[in-house]
């Protein structure tokens, strides 16, 4: 055998193999291009085009939305599709703002949409040209029509200032308007049965247990009235009223209310009994109401044992809380700010379940009957009693 053939050193080879290639020396093998690259071949991307199709049915729908929304402000600006025609009365009174007269238009019916008409107001600069008045409109009239009305028809109604005392019952409220010449006692008490208000605070009056639907809802305060015509007037009057007591009566007083356990009507009714009572002492309101409340919780039959719940007139006797339990059917009077806040926060761990009042209006409390009678007993001895 040749040594010189198992020599590793390859210089002296002339030739080697690999893969059964013959490579000659200088000579290099690109594999390259005897191997075939594969092609990539690209996948269907099932997600990618269900979230194609998911946002094109998106904006599908949200175009189909702005081109309804379109549409019905159209209608709302031309006038169109308000129902059959009718006829709406709005008050706008002296100082309102653009904004508020858009809502009074909407809460009457005049229009569908009280920020579309606020737009075209200020589109058109008439925010400062509505005159305040008393409007007659169609609900079929156009934004137009009725900015041209409110401009140039300002109905300047004469009218009347009034006040209407804390306390006051709607029998008396008649007969104030009605002195006053607002409208005649007869047409206040028809528009206080049968006045329709767009008021959630009216809508929880138990009306088939009260005598008069809006007693205690006729906020007393002092009010600017129309006077031009009777029927009118008197339904304004209202309206007016029960707006104000709507506005005073916030979201923070409707919670306690709730987080107390009553309804808005009974804090209204166990206002008007504090007003009753101590009308006149409003530092009193909250210990009287505390003296009440017990009374509904404690054992003994629940008799508030109100004396000016005997004096009301109506029901056949169903307001006396001195034969009755419990809280009258609704309001005997036009109760206070002063004594819904009482009646909303009786004086908290006020034990007391009696009280008199002296001729000076000062008021006695007591925890037991035997107590409250010792005290009457000397106020008759004084002659200090005030019964």
């Amino acid at each position: 055998m040749d040594n010189n053939n198992l020599n590793p050193n390859t210089e002296n080879q002339p030739n080697k193999t690999t893969d059964n290639f013959i490579i000659s020396e200088g000579f290099t093998l690109d594999t390259s291009a005897d191997v075939p690259k594969k092609e990539k071949r690209k996948k269907f991307n099932k997600k990618g085009c269900l979230g194609v199709g998911v946002k094109i049915g998106i904006i599908f729908l949200i175009s189909v939305f702005i081109a309804g929304f379109i549409i019905i402000l159209s209608f709302d600006y031309l006038g169109i599709g308000r129902g059959s025609e009718k006829t709406v009365l709005v008050d706008i009174e002296k100082g309102m703002s653009s904004k508020q007269i858009a809502q009074k238009l909407e809460d009457a019916d005049a229009i569908n949409s009280a920020f579309m008409f606020r737009v075209y107001s200020k589109l058109k600069k008439y925010d400062s040209a509505y005159k305040y008045g008393v409007y007659t409109f169609s609900n079929e009239l156009g934004y137009d029509d009725i900015a041209q009305k409110l401009q140039k028809e300002g109905a300047k109604a004469e009218s009347v200032m009034v006040t209407i005392p804390e306390m006051s019952t709607v029998d008396e409220i008649a007969q104030i308007l009605d002195k006053a010449g607002v409208c005649t006692a007869s047409d206040f008490k028809n528009a206080v049965k049968n006045a329709e208000l767009n008021s959630e605070l009216v809508k929880g009056i138990p009306t088939k247990s009260v005598y008069y639907r809006l007693e205690g809802y006729l906020f007393p305060d002092t009010y600017d009235f129309y006077s031009y015509d009777s029927k009118e007037c008197a339904r304004l009057a209202v309206e007016k009223m029960v707006q104000t007591m709507e506005e005073r009566i916030d979201a923070d007083m409707r919670k306690k209310a709730e987080d107390m356990g009553y309804s808005m009507h009974e804090i209204l009714t166990m206002a008007s009994i504090v007003e009753l009572e101590a009308g006149g002492s409003p530092d009193e309101m909250s210990n009287v109401a505390a003296v009440f409340y017990n009374r509904l919780n404690w054992d003994e039959p629940k008799f508030l044992g109100s004396s000016p719940t005997m004096e009301y007139k109506y029901g056949n006797g169903r307001y006396d809380t001195n034969i009755n339990e419990g809280l009258p059917p609704g309001p005997l009077c036009s109760p206070s700010l002063n004594s819904i806040k009482a009646a909303l926060s009786p004086t908290e761990n006020f034990e007391y379940t009696y009280f008199v009042t002296d001729k000076s209006m000062k008021f006695y409390y007591n925890k037991t009957l035997a107590e409250h009678n010792k005290t009457i007993k000397k106020l008759k001895a004084d002659k200090n009693w005030l019964g």
